[in-house]
């Protein structure tokens, strides 16, 4: 098993954040290769998750699945040294609300579907409307501008493709990312998936893009839902930062940390390593009062058992 070329080896400073460490699994990881910057491809990332102990990640790409791309590096390099699993955005670049672009990432390991991330009304919204403020990364393959995705016909029902979608993913047993939708279709959506009785609902970062409040949560929380926040928008070194660890902990304290996971959501160029945020995240809710047994919920047991690890 062969480490990458010009792997930069981690090393965390911090004896107690070491062993918190231990164990870690990052759902929210984006290495290369993207249209967007990154700042490293999947073998780095996982060799460098692998020296700060952490059991599995999780990589994610909005424009293709990574499936292929994952075992294309194991295969360069003999392997890798912790799992690395990932899934497929339906956004435009996959034929957007697409069941053929799901079963085909999850009948080859895929983990997870997100329904429309960077092609969601919410996102494109903020994207545009604040000017760049959220500083989300610009594609630099010069790619038409995406179109908007929603889930609801005109009369305001799912869409066939997306029960079709919902299908697929109970089949497999995967986890259903509600992506970038906006509250309301969230909501729809986290709905219809737990009457099916899919029981890997993920919400990722409800206070970013998609807008909703504690209270939200914990409504969604009550109908089956994990909720996933990204480290990068507490975390004062990146450029998506944006609250204080209070923000965090009020969500939490709404949703339960039982239901709650951490993932770096990083990956992207200039900004910090994933396993360097982890660091200055675990620190940060330490010394805020945040019980280890706590901390290893939000970043190990949780996030493991929503994977199925």
């Amino acid at each position: 098993m062969l480490k990458p070329e010009g792997h930069e080896p981690v090393t965390i400073d911090d004896p107690e954040v070491a062993a918190m460490l231990d164990g870690a699994v990052d759902l929210h990881v984006h290495p290369s290769p993207s249209p967007f910057p990154r700042r490293l491809p999947i073998a780095e990332a996982a060799w460098q998750a692998h020296e700060a102990g952490f059991r599995a990640i999780l990589v994610k790409s909005h424009h293709h699945s990574m499936v292929t791309d994952i075992r294309a590096a194991s295969e360069a390099l003999g392997g890798l040294p912790i799992p690395v699993v990932s899934g497929v955005a339906l956004n435009n670049y996959v034929g957007g609300l697409n069941p053929y672009a799901a079963e085909l990432a999850l009948a080859q390991g895929g983990r997870m579907v997100w329904f429309p991330t960077i092609s969601s009304h919410a996102h494109i919204c903020v994207h545009e409307a604040e000017g760049q403020n959220m500083r989300f990364p610009t594609n630099n393959l010069g790619l038409r501008h995406t179109t908007e995705i929603g889930i609801l016909d005109a009369e305001g029902a799912l869409k066939p493709e997306v029960l079709d979608i919902l299908e697929v993913i109970k089949a497999h047993d995967a986890i259903m990312s509600c992506g970038h939708l906006d509250a309301d279709q969230t909501e729809r959506l986290i709905e219809q998936a737990s009457s099916m009785g899919i029981k890997r609902i993920l919400v990722n970062h409800p206070n970013f893009v998609i807008g909703a409040e504690p209270e939200r949560v914990r409504r969604w929380v009550g109908l089956g839902a994990r909720i996933e926040h990204s480290i990068c928008q507490y975390d004062d070194r990146t450029s998506f930062y944006q609250w204080g660890l209070d923000t965090l902990l009020g969500f939490v304290q709404a949703a339960g940390v039982e239901n709650t996971l951490l993932g770096s959501d990083l990956g992207q160029a200039n900004n910090p390593l994933p396993v360097d945020a982890y660091a200055r995240m675990v620190r940060g809710l330490l010394d805020a009062g945040v019980s280890k047994e706590d901390v290893r919920r939000l970043i190990a047991d949780n996030p493991a058992d929503l994977l199925g690890i």
